[in-house]
């Protein structure tokens, strides 16, 4: 258990150092992320990023662990 939190801590500071360019190839503004803007107030939920990198990261964990 340890080792898992370990991997996906180190996996949540590389996607943070590499997000300005995954945002350049369209990551984080894919249709179905919510973003509401009024005034000075800004919500982003990104629906659809999540969703993707989920399926990403699922099937390389099925795939290292076969």
């Amino acid at each position: 258990m340890g080792r898992w939190l370990v991997i996906l801590g180190l996996t949540i500071v590389c996607v943070g150092f590499l997000w300005p360019w995954l945002q350049r190839i369209g990551l984080g503004r894919l249709p179905g992320d919510i973003v509401i803007e009024r005034g000075g107030f800004r919500f982003y939920f990104p629906l659809m990023t999540s969703l993707l990198l989920s399926l990403i990261f699922s099937f390389l964990v099925w795939f290292f662990k076969r």
